[in-house]
């Protein structure tokens, strides 16, 4: 299943704006409305469907960010530091973890400490670092204090250049296979105009 608009509009839970209705919009609506209510974090800290885009071969290509979670006390970038993000997967969420954990090394401000890959019933907590899965299950996401810390006692070491070819290389392949079979341009972050 992709994500295809179904003909209506409603209310983002985050910013109060009429958005289109999509097959996956009621999930992204639920992942915030929980993070807000039964994890703390302030809304005014989570931003939806955040393109992450990088090049490959010279040609612009990505991917959206279902939700990011920014640091509020953080004013070096436009919206702060980047504290965890959340993607969203329709199918086992185990085979979305390595994709979830490369967008976390390939995220602006990044590499993000907290990455989540949710179909919104199971998750899978991953460490971007290490790549491994450090708790399993939506109790188990962390807390807006724990991202927090987490944030903290992480050092924010940028990927060298061999290293960030690699994991959107690895990126890449998952958008072509994964994406670009189903539903190519509905998913996917579109190219920008004369790339």
């Amino acid at each position: 299943m992709h994500e295809v608009s179904l003909g209506g509009m409603l209310t983002d839970y985050l910013t109060g704006e009429s958005i289109d209705e999509t097959t996956y919009e009621e999930f992204r609506q639920a992942l915030a409305k929980f993070l807000v209510e039964e994890k703390g974090f302030p809304k005014a800290s989570l931003k939806a469907k955040v393109p992450l885009v990088f090049q490959i071969d010279g040609q612009d290509t990505g991917r959206y960010i279902d939700l990011v979670a920014y640091d509020l006390s953080d004013t070096s970038g436009e919206s702060g530091r980047p504290l965890m993000l959340v993607i969203f997967c329709a199918g086992d969420v185990g085979s979305f973890e390595r994709e979830t954990v490369s967008c976390a090394r390939l995220f602006p401000g990044g590499p993000v400490p907290v990455a989540i890959a949710t179909d919104s019933i199971g998750a899978s907590i991953l460490d971007s670092a290490t790549g491994e899965c450090t708790a399993t299950g939506v109790r188990a996401i962390p807390t807006w204090e724990q991202v927090r810390a987490r944030d903290a006692a992480t050092p924010r070491i940028p990927l060298p250049q061999e290293r960030r070819s690699k994991e959107e290389r690895i990126l890449h392949a998952y958008n072509g296979f994964l994406y670009g079979t189903c539903c190519s341009e509905s998913c996917r972050v579109p190219p920008k105009r004369g790339s």
